[in-house]
């Protein structure tokens, strides 16, 4: 089983698709570290050799940020924002969408589920 960047690769999927378990790698980003390697996109992860597993590593490594080095800048980056207190940092201060959309009526995934409105007697 291929082991890159502390994920285990999916075996049973090509080596394109297999690679995107990689957080901070997407699919072009996987297609361009494939053909930097010169292997065959539709290969299995499960047919790759011990020494083009170490090649993937390598490239991946020197060249870009990903799994716990990319989690900890983009926390860092949403910290920064809230302490600066400007709009978008209150905004995930807040736990509320930051990029301009609606919340009256959407955005039950950023606030979470619905509360009832508590009653008041008469």
């Amino acid at each position: 089983m291929a082991r890159i960047a502390g994920v285990d690769l999916p075996k049973n999927k090509h080596v394109v698709i297999a690679l995107t378990s990689i957080y901070g790698i997407g699919r072009s980003r996987s297609s361009d570290i494939i053909a930097e390697v010169g292997l065959n996109p539709t290969m299995k992860a499960e047919e790759l050799t011990e020494e083009q597993v170490n090649e993937i590593r390598k490239i991946i490594d020197t060249k870009y940020k990903v799994e716990g080095e990319l989690r900890a800048d983009t926390s860092m980056n949403i910290k920064r924002l809230m302490d600066l207190g400007c709009y978008r940092g209150l905004r995930h201060r807040k736990s509320l969408p930051c990029r301009g959309q609606r919340t009256s009526t959407n955005a039950r995934t950023r606030k979470g589920p619905k509360r009832a409105a508590v009653k008041k007697k008469k």
